[in-house]
């Protein structure tokens, strides 16, 4: 005997749960790229202690919120 459909029915991840997901993905992928880009700039430009974090902190950021939020849309698209 068949179980009804709507008992124990197992639903996937929402959309939006997805474009969180994307977002963190992306979020983290940007930071890294920001780490290694940003260091290496950085470090040409002659920037030492306090400077070099501050800045290579901010490039992080920045790219992890572009590269996050470009994933997240992706994902929204996707869905």
């Amino acid at each position: 005997m068949p179980l009804p459909s709507s008992s124990f029915s197992q639903q996937g991840p929402t959309c939006f749960d997805k474009m969180k997901t994307g977002f963190t993905i992306g979020f983290c992928v940007g930071m890294a790229s920001g780490a290694l880009f940003g260091g290496f700039s950085a470090l040409r430009y002659g920037l030492r202690g306090r400077e070099l974090i501050n800045n290579v902190g901010k490039v992080m950021l920045q790219g992890g919120g572009t590269f996050g939020t470009f994933m997240a849309i992706g994902t929204g698209i996707r869905c």
